[in-house]
């Protein structure tokens, strides 16, 4: 099949977008703001960032270096108070760049250069570079609405103590082309096993 790879990094970016947006639902609002435990990130600051880094690195990927002179990363590091809303609206600034311009292009450009500060790689390393750090910044998304969820945290893959039962009826588990036209238009369709 035409595009197989880069429709495989999607799905591995739509997977990891779902289960922050998982884990966000079960933050109170009041939550979003706060630094983790120790003086960590804020889920906001983990949000800003991570959308500040998919817009820069994604915005005409393919002809500018990733490392956009707009781009203000320390900014995307302070403190902030933010709702939902503006958690959300941030959240999918950088994942629509993203998709939209995962749609532009096909494996055919896997080969190519694209720079990022200066440093060469081809496509492919770029995109598994970056989909290596979307998922880092999401564990932590996951870990630290985890804490705040506490008791009521709703495991967002198998729980603990279910993987025999699971096993034994997988239902969530998809196969490579299951981003759906829901997925694409930014909805979540729920969980992901991991």
């Amino acid at each position: 099949m035409k595009d197989d790879i880069v429709k495989s990094v999607e799905a591995e970016y739509r997977r990891y977008k779902a289960a922050a947006e998982g884990a966000i639902e079960q933050v109170p609002d009041d939550k979003l703001s706060e630094p983790a435990a120790g003086g960590g990130n804020s889920l906001a600051i983990l949000c800003w960032h991570v959308s500040g880094n998919l817009k820069s690195r994604f915005t005409d990927f393919l002809s500018s270096d990733g490392e956009k002179p707009w781009r203000q990363r320390d900014e995307e590091f302070a403190e902030r108070i933010v709702s939902r809303s503006d958690w959300l609206m941030k959240w999918n600034e950088g994942w629509n760049i993203l998709f939209a311009t995962l749609d532009s292009f096909g494996d055919e450009r896997l080969m190519d250069d694209v720079h990022i500060r200066g440093q060469a790689m081809r496509v492919h390393e770029a995109l598994h570079r970056s989909l290596a750090h979307a998922s880092y910044h999401v564990g932590q998304i996951v870990h630290i609405a985890h804490a705040f969820a506490g008791d009521q945290w709703r495991y967002l893959s198998i729980p603990p103590g279910g993987t025999a039962s699971y096993n034994a009826a997988p239902t969530m588990e998809k196969p490579l082309d299951y981003v759906s036209g829901a997925e694409k238009n930014g909805e979540s369709t729920g969980d992901r096993p991991a």
